[in-house]
């Protein structure tokens, strides 16, 4: 029989990522990057220049690999790409551990 376990709805707490929220914020943006950058038909050279960071950074971060980036940073990348960047803070319930949403329009 498979086992199956309810999601915290967030993969990195789940996982055991002590860090889980902050990653799954960079996760979000990263991914909203990725789909700003394919709705505007850049190549990954035209967006490193609107970025100003090289190709290979660009890579890296539409494929997840996110290490390198501060959530500052990809919050400037989405500027940079035309977008308003809302941080909205709000209390909890005590139900659960404090966590960063990333939503989008």
């Amino acid at each position: 029989m498979t086992k199956f376990e309810k999601s915290s709805g967030n993969v990195f707490r789940d996982l055991g990522f002590a860090d889980a929220g902050e990653m799954l914020a960079k996760a979000e943006l990263a991914r909203q990057i990725g789909k700003l950058i394919k709705r505007k038909g850049l190549s990954q050279e035209e967006a490193a220049a609107l970025l100003k960071i090289d190709q290979p950074k660009v890579s890296a971060l539409l494929n997840g690999r996110l290490t390198a980036f501060s959530t500052e940073r990809l919050r400037r990348f989405l500027k940079a790409l035309g977008q308003d960047v809302r941080i909205v803070v709000q209390p909890g319930p005590r139900s659960r551990a404090a966590q960063i949403k990333v939503a989008a329009e």
